[in-house]
Formats: C-alpha cells, structure tokens, sequence
C-alpha cells in the first residue's frame, strides 16, 4: 500500500496545534482545569485571546483519535495482532508509565509544588515527593495511555469481526451517513459525568473520556481507513469547512467565557456539530492538497509524537517563571512561551531520543 502523506500530514500539524494551544490553556482564566490563570479575573478581564481554545478544543483530540484508528487499520494489514499490540505497547505504555519516573516528574513538579500550592510535600519524604511529582507529571500523556486502551478494545473488536464484515459494510457510507455520524459524536460527549462529584474518580474520568474518544478511534478503523470515504470528504471539504467555520463562530460567540472543558459544554450539540465538521473537513482539506512530502514534512513525520511527549515540561517551566518572577507584559509571556516550546521541544526531544535506554523509557523508541 502506497504511504498516505496526508494522514502523517495532517498528524503532524495537528500536534503542533496542540503545542500552540496550551501556551493559552496555561494562562486562561475561564476555569479550565490546570495551567496557572491568567491575568485577572473573568470577565473583568476577558482575555480575548483564550479565544484559540475554544476554536481548536472542540476537534483537535477527537481528530488525533480519528487518525490513529485510521493508521491502525493499516498496521494491522501488515503485523499480526501481537506483533502491533506489541509495538503499541512500547510505543505508547512505557512512555506513559516508565516515563513519568525518569522524565515527567519534572512536570509533576511544576503541577504540583510550583503551579499548584507551595507547602503541599511539607512533611513528605524524598521518595514519597519524587513518586508523588512522576505521577502526577502525566499531563498530556493521557492522550497515549487512553490510545494504549483502546487497541485492547479494537483487538477485542477484531476478533468478534474476524471476516471484516463490518469494516466492509461500514465501506458502504456515503457523505450524508458519515456526516450524521456525527450523532456518535455526540453520543460520546453525554458519557462523561455531568456533575462530578468532589474527592471521587469523576473527575479522571472527564478528563480522559475514554468513551467519548473510542468513538472517533473506530469510526477512524472502520470507516475512514476506505479509499473511498476519504474520497468523498476529499470532494466535499469546501463545504464542509465553511459550515464547520460557521457552525464554530456562532459557538465562540455565544458561550465565550464559560469552562470549554466542562461536560455541559463540550455535550452541547453545538460544540459536537462544529468538533464533528471540523475533523471531516481537515481530513477532506489535507486528502485534497497535502498528499506529499518534503525534507520537513518528513522530518515532523517522525518526530511530532516525540516532540507531543515532551513539550509540556516547556509550557510549564518557563510559563511559571515569567508569570510568577518576572514582570513581563502578558503579551511578551505568550509571544516568549510560543518560540519556546516550538523551537526547545524539538531540542529536547533530539538529546532525548540519542541517550541510549532514555530514549526507550521516555519515547519508546528502540536503538535503531
């Protein structure tokens, strides 16, 4: 099978979008969870420019979820099932588990002693805080752990429909049915805990949704891994945009300030029409003009997850410093934070993956 350049494409540009929003998610003031606020209380101060998270949240997570089904679909022609578990499990448990104890307890750091509350480890022993720092490092790496589950579920899956026959009735699908797969969509976001409960796992479960992400993750195996769906969004992507952009402008008017997070929010059908047509419509948009490569597109290929994996220890460190000791204009914070974890990242992320037995725990990576 001829390499499809515009799913490694569009991953990658999809990661960097990532790296962009939690420079704003790290100082918004709309009571999303995490990060360390902004510059003053909302709406006395409406920090307009949080406006970033709400026009890429609704999408850009169920759309990473979307490609990894679709590239499973395609593994899985290749490998037999223990051999692509296997290969997940490198890939994405040990960086995930093992990872948080050479590398993401600096994160857990800043989330916890730093971003959080001062006087919080008083009293606990050095182990006690190093343990408590790596896991509570995780950060974006829910993403991949919630991945790592999901190919249980989707071997599981496989093994009920061992003769592809869903798969190929799911080839079937013309435009209108995959865009009213979108009541899925919707389905997914009304698993989450609409009121979670203090001091219970509720909240985990929010903010993993795994549910809600298996949706995407088998619609991506079963239904967008067929030529002839991504044909079909291909042709349609012009108006699947404009009425993604419509149906997001009219979301980023009427709820601005709220918690874009919240499960109210994010169950809403507007939030999941303008999440549904936003993934159609980047698909269709980088099928039709992005299916090539270059030396930098090629290079991202390889080098987004690693990058993903370790920026958020760039957000986190130099967002705190310059918010909480140095008196910078907040203008001058985003603008710094931005060339930071876009050019740092990836320097991180090359001294990482040449350090021999690191470069397995934090990355997954294997000596080549």
């Amino acid at each position: 099978m001829q390499r499809k350049h515009w799913i490694d494409n569009l991953r990658w540009v999809t990661v960097l979008l990532v790296l962009f929003y939690h420079v704003f998610y790290f100082y918004n003031n709309k009571g999303v969870f995490g990060g360390i606020g902004g510059f003053g209380d909302y709406p006395e101060c409406k920090q307009y420019q949080d406006v970033v998270m709400y026009i890429l949240y609704p999408w850009f997570m169920p759309l990473l979820f979307l490609l990894a089904g679709i590239s499973s679909r395609y593994a899985l022609q290749k490998q037999s099932g223990k051999e692509w578990f296997s290969s997940r499990t490198r890939k994405l448990l040990v960086p995930s588990t093992i990872g948080l104890l050479v590398f993401h307890w600096m994160v857990g750091y800043f989330n916890t002693v730093v971003a959080a509350r001062e006087g919080v480890f008083d009293g606990v022993p050095a182990v006690g805080k190093y343990l408590i720092m790596a896991f509570s490092g995780t950060g974006p790496l829910w993403f991949i752990q919630v991945l790592w589950l999901l190919c249980i579920v989707l071997l599981l899956v496989r093994a009920i429909d061992r003769k592809d026959r869903f798969w190929n009735w799911c080839g079937k699908a013309n435009l209108v049915v995959i865009i009213l797969l979108g009541v899925l969509f919707w389905v997914g976001e009304q698993t989450m805990v609409k009121n979670p409960r203090p001091e219970s796992l509720d909240g985990l479960l929010n903010l993993y949704k795994p549910l809600f992400y298996l949706v995407p993750f088998l619609m991506g195996y079963f239904v967008f891994s067929h030529d002839e769906a991504q044909e079909k969004i291909r042709k349609a992507w012009i108006p699947l945009m404009a009425c993604a952009v419509i149906a997001g402008t009219v979301l980023v008017v009427t709820t601005f300030g709220q918690d874009n997070t919240s499960p109210q929010y994010l169950g809403s059908p507007l939030n999941c029409l303008y999440g549904w047509l936003m993934c159609l419509a980047m698909m269709g948009w980088f099928k039709a003009h992005f299916d090539g490569t270059n030396r930098f597109a090629t290079y991202m290929t390889r080098s987004s997850y690693g990058i993903y994996i370790v920026h958020y220890l760039v957000i986190a460190s130099f967002g705190y410093m310059m918010k909480m000791h140095t008196s910078l204009a907040p203008w001058m914070m985003y603008v710094i934070l931005t060339i930071a974890v876009f050019t740092l990242s990836p320097l991180i992320y090359e001294v990482l993956r040449r350090i021999p037995f690191v470069r397995w725990c934090v990355l997954g990576e294997r000596k080549k």
